[in-house]
């Protein structure tokens, strides 16, 4: 059953620092379950449970259990972002710093596991979840597709081609690929494989056989 309810952060952030670390608690004890649990399988009164809160103070902060996720999605994504850095600011040269960048994703999606794989598997069926990743991955689309755009050995290999399209092709499937290593489906379950693999698609699609920096 597709949800309404809204995927905001918080109904309200709180100012105290006893309310910021009940807020926190219910963010921590989230996280954790979903380390073990699905979550269309996890319940408000789990995370009650295992987050020692009342349910008033629950819905204080949160207006639903997909509410929570969505503020540790953002969380995980925001990180992501800093991951991305070295090839969206040019910080390196490209190759190396797509590698390190598809690294320092494997890493995230590992630390992440839990959170990230909940909301790929929850975003098709629940309406709000199906915003909020949807927008959360067309940063990373606009974000390279920005940089494939400014980059002339790249614009050169793609030719006419629709560049946000391969931008959003590469990023959807970093995800699925991310998804399948923290899903422990060989032989993504192997990181330096994922790495390869994942970080070779982007340079054989954005450089061809002539990468710069190679």
């Amino acid at each position: 059953m597709v949800s309404k309810r809204p995927v905001n952060p918080t109904r309200r952030s709180g100012s105290s620092p006893a309310s910021a670390e009940l807020r926190e608690r219910i963010l921590r004890a989230t996280r954790t379950l979903l380390q073990e649990h699905r979550f269309d399988g996890l319940s408000v009164a789990d995370v009650l449970t295992a987050a020692e809160v009342s349910r008033a103070s629950f819905y204080f902060y949160f207006p639903s259990k997909q509410a929570v996720l969505g503020e540790l999605v953002r969380e995980a994504v925001a990180q992501g972002q800093q991951a991305a850095r070295p090839w969206i600011d040019q910080e390196q040269d490209p190759v190396s710093a797509l590698r390190a960048g598809v690294t320092a994703g494997a890493r995230l999606w590992r630390d992440n596991a839990g959170v990230l794989m909940a909301i790929v598997e929850s975003w098709a069926s629940d309406e709000g979840l199906r915003e909020l990743w949807l927008q959360q991955m067309d940063l990373f689309t606009d974000a390279a597709a920005a940089r494939i755009e400014s980059d002339p050995a790249a614009r050169r290999r793609l030719g006419s081609m629709d560049t946000r399209a391969v931008a959003a092709s590469l990023t959807w499937l970093g995800e699925r690929l991310y998804y399948l290593a923290a899903a422990g489906v060989p032989p993504f379950d192997d990181e330096e494989v994922l790495i390869d693999v994942l970080t070779n698609a982007w340079i054989s699609t954005l450089y061809g056989g002539d990468p710069p920096g190679a």
